[in-house]
């Protein structure tokens, strides 16, 4: 009888990359050989993303030309704004770049895959521009102008939320946590792209797919999830004494732990560092505390490190982000992992489909409706 995994496949290897190392002795990380800490503390996030898309670190000329494209490439059709418009302001804004991501495929399809860079640029571009676009219109009433002259989509992002150009330790912050969040191997968005584009389907169908798997709470969704366990508690000790009977209760505490990584998560280690320095910057200073008191009682009580999502809850508050646009975010940065999975699939592709070993009843004997009692 064939073995069957019953972990979630956790341990089986289905497939090969070459964009990226995860857990490497139980802790690395690297883009295409680059480490983690290195891009964190060095790269701009457009670097890296030409980096995931192109396969090597952009020359001055190639980066000033990929930003340029980027620039031009943020507007956004009328008639994808008119659909942004009838979207309900209480819609999780997830569901507003998945809708987006799709109209788009509809208004701009993937005609040829040799159309795919031009498809994946567009994408990385405007998406922020939809996500602003539709949460100013429904909040606020306004119809923004998202074609702004900023140089970088950290700054093109936080000026379009917040009407003024952010502070340089504002956008330098962001744009290292889109760094972070951009490639990750094999994790189940990624994954679920990879499955649709080896069925030789269009690129936005595979993006598109991407999103719906980074919606859930055990994927993307656990940094909001962060941040409302955070903002629970008005003091550290308070938090202490919660999280310890919420323990007690076993109940599941988001933001920590990982799949792959074994000791730590390389991504916490630097966000924290700039969530520290955002709350210090904006008198947050318990709000870090409290976080930080939570990474104790979970590493004392559990065993348990923080993964990257964790400290980018606080970060993402002190830059003023909504909690509901945290799992979007995350987004803006993944269409770069998602899209050099996909052209990685299409290059060398076969459809991914598992086998299942079958538990369901044995052979039956078809039964007249008149004789099943």
């Amino acid at each position: 009888m064939n073995k069957v995994n019953k972990g979630g496949l956790e341990g089986i290897v289905a497939g090969q990359t070459r964009l990226s190392t995860v857990g490497i002795d139980g802790v690395g990380l690297t883009y295409l050989g680059y480490s983690i800490e290195d891009l964190a503390a060095h790269a701009g996030f457009e670097e890296v993303a030409y980096l995931l898309l192109y396969g090597e670190l952009p020359k001055v000329l190639d980066l000033a030309n990929f930003v340029r494209r980027l620039k031009e490439r943020r507007g956004i059709p009328s008639r994808l704004k008119t659909v942004l418009e009838q979207l309900p302001a209480s819609s999780h804004p997830m569901d507003v770049l998945r809708t987006g991501c799709s109209v788009l495929g509809t208004l701009e399809p993937e005609v040829r895959f040799a159309d795919q860079y031009e498809a994946a640029e567009r994408l990385l571009a405007c998406m922020p521009s939809i996500l602003v676009y539709w949460y100013q219109f429904q909040h606020t009433g306004l119809r923004i102008e998202v074609e702004l002259d900023a140089d970088s989509i950290a700054e093109h992002f936080l000026q379009s939320l917040h009407g003024k150009l952010p502070s340089e330790l504002d956008r330098r912050a962001f744009d290292v946590s889109l760094i972070l969040y951009a490639e990750h191997e094999f994790n189940a968005s990624t994954f679920t792209a990879r499955i649709v584009a080896s069925t030789l389907s269009d690129f936005h169908s595979a993006i598109t797919a991407g999103i719906g798997a980074l919606r859930g709470p055990l994927h993307g969704g656990a940094n909001e999830a962060a941040m409302e366990l955070i903002e629970r508690f008005q003091d550290p000790d308070a938090a202490e004494t919660s999280l310890v009977e919420m323990l007690s209760r076993k109940e599941k505490i988001m933001g920590f732990g990982h799949r792959v990584y074994k000791q730590c998560d390389p991504r916490s280690d630097i966000i924290q560092v700039w969530s520290k320095r955002l709350c210090e910057a904006v008198g947050q200073e318990q709000l870090y505390a409290i976080s930080e008191r939570i990474e104790l009682v979970m590493r004392r009580e559990k065993k348990m490190f923080p993964n990257l999502d964790f400290y980018s809850a606080s970060a993402f508050r002190c830059l003023g982000i909504p909690t509901p646009m945290f799992t979007p975010l995350f987004v803006l940065s993944r269409i770069t992992g998602w899209a050099a999975h996909i052209f990685e699939q299409r290059a060398d592709n076969r459809l991914i489909r598992p086998s299942a070993v079958y538990i369901g009843p044995i052979t039956r004997n078809w039964l007249p409706i008149e004789q099943r009692g």
